[in-house]
């Protein structure tokens, strides 16, 4: 997401201190000595160690950086190709209900369906036979632009426009194959699948039937419809794929004034996406626990077509950014997710069980059952897991904690009341399983410091922060440990820029707000990048150029540029094959707010991937090698 076009809001009104409350001294270190202090004193010491690791081994990137550029356009290294498959509008392939995409956008709510949706954003490969040649794509589709979905744009308000918008959100499961070097979407596949805004899904875990989440048309609050604005995403170890449900609440009409509640999780009076319009169940004024049944992390088997997806309560809901997984040494699940709005959290869940061989169907609950976290990060390097357990601390029937059930419903209001720490829009996660680090990405937040805000504090050491930053830690024995050592892996910003806080300290290709996180199997930490299209190539941003997809060597801390993108999308979505010589990235809303060209499409700031005068449209690019060697070297 971008900090412009996802409606952020400061919805946290929480008096809990800040580490920039609590630490008077780390204040100082920040306030007085600037940013080059703080990283002088507090992340020189894994700065150092990651350079003298890196002298040891050999260098993991080999590719030459691409330039800046402001193309209309892929641009990939000298030796690499890439290819577009996929984009919005393309049947998914199943069978017997494939309709093309019209140019003109006038394919009907049912066609949409059973097509790729809009604005493709996390995505996981997963083999078929053990094939990196043959496999599934999972990717989801987070938002739409009106203005492009339909022939005639915003005019004409229609229950058919409601479904149609309904039906480009949500998730795609597509058969991709690779045969004399390009690749190809398969057609009709036994596993194409859509998701949508309608697509029923069951509800697992504390907040399962719970009072919160009963509506009349479901008094019984284990069946919601849908998913929407979802985000990254991630794979599991035992073959699902997970996705997070992001701004949900900016669906949701409200004609009342909301009460505490609908307000710390951003619901405001108002028309929303007009969804409400022709869709009861979106207008919050009459069904106030709709909104509550969105904001989970969504798991879903890409290989059973016929499968219900699950809302896992367990793990909290939020504004999910996604959910990166890993198992315990003794193989119980560890699945990390951040919030994507400005001063929230963290979150980690450990589940109670082991996983078990069989995929899926073994693993059906595995979910259900366990202990989420929200993290806190210590001015000294060091950080804590704190439990959001009913019963436990403040977590009781007096502060608004009837049950395990509420907790994980009001988690915001109870990391509020534990004291996590407010980030910098936490999204993405990645995870070095040889090093056993978690990094996290934090976009930006132009609010931090200003009038009425948090202030800096260590993990978030930059007041009116366009830039972002890359958080990582190290969680002592094992990914189940309570406590966690923690660093800056690296703040992004344009060493030109006159403004300190925007200069920030990269070691190679200049670069601003990382989104999308991805972690190689050689170690290679791929980054997705998302500055506004409002603000590429203004101001800050000016020598920035279009987004792009960098590759940073976690060893030394170098950043080079792999890939840009065209003008006004995001790059999202970044993943490989399980050997390393294919790359799959997401082409997010190319042109974004040019959708109120002319017909003609003149006016359009993008015509990707089509060309000519065409509407963009999101895609995803395949990218390899010309020898067919491993991504990145």
């Amino acid at each position: 997401m971008i900090e412009q076009h996802h409606w952020v809001e400061d919805s946290n009104p929480s008096s809990t201190p800040t580490i920039h409350d609590i630490c008077a001294a780390s204040r100082r270190t920040v306030l007085q000595g600037g940013v080059g202090a703080a990283l002088g004193g507090l992340f020189a010491p894994w700065l150092a160690g990651c350079a003298s690791a890196s002298a040891g081994g050999a260098p993991l990137l080999g590719f030459r950086s691409v330039p800046v550029s402001q193309a209309d356009a892929v641009v990939v290294p000298e030796g690499y190709v890439a290819q577009v498959i996929a984009p919005w509008g393309e049947p998914v392939g199943v069978a017997g209900a494939m309709p093309a995409f019209r140019a003109d956008a006038s394919n009907s709510a049912a066609e949409q369906a059973v097509q790729m949706g809009m604005h493709h954003d996390g995505m996981a490969y997963y083999p078929l036979q053990g094939s990196s040649r043959h496999g599934l794509l999972a990717l989801n589709h987070e938002y739409v632009d009106h203005g492009l979905l339909y022939p005639d744009g915003r005019q004409g308000w229609s229950a058919e426009k409601v479904r149609k918008s309904q039906a480009a959100h949500g998730i795609s499961v597509i058969e991709v194959a690779e045969h004399d070097g390009r690749w190809e979407v398969r057609r009709p596949s036994t596993y194409a699948r859509r998701i949508t805004a309608y697509s029923p899904f069951a509800v697992g875990g504390p907040a399962a039937g719970h009072p919160m989440l009963r509506t009349a048309a479901d008094p019984s609050g284990r069946t919601v419809l849908g998913t929407f604005n979802n985000c990254a995403a991630g794979a599991t170890p035992w073959g699902t794929y997970l996705s997070g449900e992001e701004n949900w609440i900016y669906y949701f009409a409200c004609d009342r004034q909301p009460d505490a509640h609908e307000v710390r999780w951003g619901l405001r009076r108002g028309t929303g996406a007009r969804w409400h319009e022709h869709d009861e169940r979106f207008d919050a004024g009459r069904h106030p626990n709709e909104p509550n049944r969105f904001g989970w992390i969504v798991e879903v088997d890409p290989f059973d077509p016929n499968s219900t997806p699950v809302k896992r309560t367990a793990m909290g809901r939020a504004a999910h950014e996604g959910a990166t997984t890993t198992l315990t040494r003794d193989g119980r699940a560890v699945v990390y997710s951040g919030e994507d709005a400005r001063f929230e959290y963290i979150y980690k869940f450990v589940s109670r069980d082991r996983m078990q061989p069989g995929g899926a169907r073994a693993n059906a609950t595995l979910l259900e059952h366990g202990t989420l976290y929200v993290a806190r990060f210590d001015a000294d390097g060091t950080g804590r897991w704190l439990p959001l357990v009913h019963g436990q601390g403040p977590l009781a029937a007096a502060n608004g904690f009837a049950d395990q059930g509420e907790v994980v419903v009001k988690a915001r209001q109870a990391s509020d009341a534990l004291g996590g720490t407010r980030m910098d829009r936490p999204e993405w996660l990645a995870i070095d399983e040889a090093r056993r680090e978690v990094y996290c990405s934090l976009t930006n937040n132009s609010a931090r410091g200003t009038a009425g805000m948090p202030g800096v504090d260590a993990a978030n050491p930059r007041a009116r922060n366009t830039m972002g930053q890359v958080i990582r830690w190290r969680e002592g024995d094992d990914f189940d440990a309570i406590t966690f050592t923690w660093s800056h892996f690296v703040l992004a910003g344009d060493a030109a820029n006159e403004r300190a806080e925007a200069r920030g300290n990269v070691r190679g290709d200049a670069f601003a707000c990382p989104d999308g996180l991805w972690m190689d199997r050689r170690g290679v930490l791929w980054i997705c990048t998302d500055m506004s299209p409002s603000a590429m190539g203004r101001g800050e941003y000016t020598r920035l150029g279009n987004n792009a997809l960098l590759a940073a060597d976690p060893r030394s801390g170098e950043v080079r540029r792999f890939l840009t993108g065209p003008a006004g999308c995001e790059l999202t979505g970044a993943t490989t094959t399980p050997d390393g010589r294919t790359l799959f990235v997401n082409i997010q809303h190319p042109g974004e707010n040019s959708e109120s060209g002319d017909s003609s499409g003149a006016q359009r700031s993008s015509h990707w991937p089509d060309g000519g005068q065409a509407r963009p449209r999101s895609a995803t690019v395949v990218v390899r090698r010309l020898d067919g060697g491993l991504i990145g070297t």
